[in-house]
C-alpha cells in the first residue's frame, strides 16, 4: 500500500512539474534566451577590453621605443591619446611619461590630464591618492595655498596611505613660505597619523625638533 502512495505522489509530482512547463513554456524560453544574452554579452565586453588593453599596450611601448630611437614626431599625441581613453594601467603611465621626460610643458594641458584620471578612469583608490598627490606635486611651486589644498584635501581628509606624504607636503609648500604655525600645524599631523610613512615621520620630528621648536 504504501509502495502505491508512493508511486501515485512520484506520478503526480511529475505531473505537476510537466504541467509547469508546458504551462509556462514561452515565458521559460524568454528567461532562457535573457541569460543567454546576458552571458554572451558578458564574454564578448571582456574580450572586447582584453584587445583593447593589448592595443593600448603595444600603443605605449611602440611609443616608448620610438621615442628613445631620436623619433619625437608622434610621442605627445599618442600619449595624450592614451591618457584619454581612460585605461587604469596605461593612462597613468603615459601621463608620467610625458612629465618625467619634459614632453609637455602647458600646466594647463598637464592638469587637465591629471583629471582625466581622478575624474574619470576606474581607478583603485589608493592608486587615485597617489595620482592626487602627484598632481599636488606637479603644481606645488606654481599653486597658492587653497588651490593646493583643494587638490589634497581627498587625501589629507581620507585614511590613505598617502595622507602623510600630503601633510608633508603641505607643511614643507608653509614652510618654503616662511609660514611657520602653519608648517607646524601639518608637521604634528603627521605624527598622528595610524599609518604615516615612518620616514615621514622621522623628517617631520626631525623638522620640528629642528627648526619648529619653540
Amino acid at each position: 500500500m504504501d509502495e502505491d502512495l508512493a508511486i501515485i505522489n512520484n506520478n503526480t509530482r511529475n505531473q505537476k512539474i510537466k504541467d509547469f512547463f508546458n504551462k509556462n513554456k514561452k515565458l521559460l524560453i524568454l528567461i532562457f534566451g535573457f541569460l543567454l544574452i546576458i552571458i554572451i554579452s558578458f564574454y564578448s565586453f571582456q574580450i572586447y577590453q582584453d584587445k583593447k588593453k593589448e592595443s593600448l599596450s603595444n600603443k605605449f611601448n611602440n611609443a616608448i621605443i620610438n621615442h628613445k630611437n631620436g623619433d619625437n614626431s608622434k610621442i605627445l599625441s599618442e600619449m595624450v591619446e592614451i591618457v584619454k581613453n581612460e585605461d587604469g594601467t596605461y593612462s597613468p603611465l603615459a601621463l608620467y611619461y610625458l612629465i618625467d621626460n619634459s614632453l609637455i610643458d602647458n600646466k594647463d594641458d598637464v592638469n587637465e590630464l591629471f583629471d582625466i584620471l581622478i575624474n574619470k578612469t576606474s581607478l583603485e583608490s589608493e592608486i587615485k591618492n597617489l595620482i592626487i598627490y602627484k598632481k599636488s606635486l606637479f603644481n606645488a611651486n606654481s599653486s597658492n595655498e587653497n588651490d593646493l589644498l583643494e587638490i589634497l584635501n581627498p587625501v589629507i581628509n581620507s585614511n590613505s596611505v598617502w595622507k602623510s606624504h600630503s601633510l608633508y607636503l603641505m607643511a614643507e609648500y608653509f614652510y618654503s613660505k616662511d609660514e611657520k604655525q602653519k608648517s607646524k600645524e601639518f608637521f604634528e599631523q603627521i605624527l598622528n597619523v595610524e599609518n604615516a610613512n615612518l620616514d615621514i615621520i622621522k623628517e617631520a620630528q626631525k623638522r620640528l625638533n629642528r627648526d619648529l621648536s619653540e
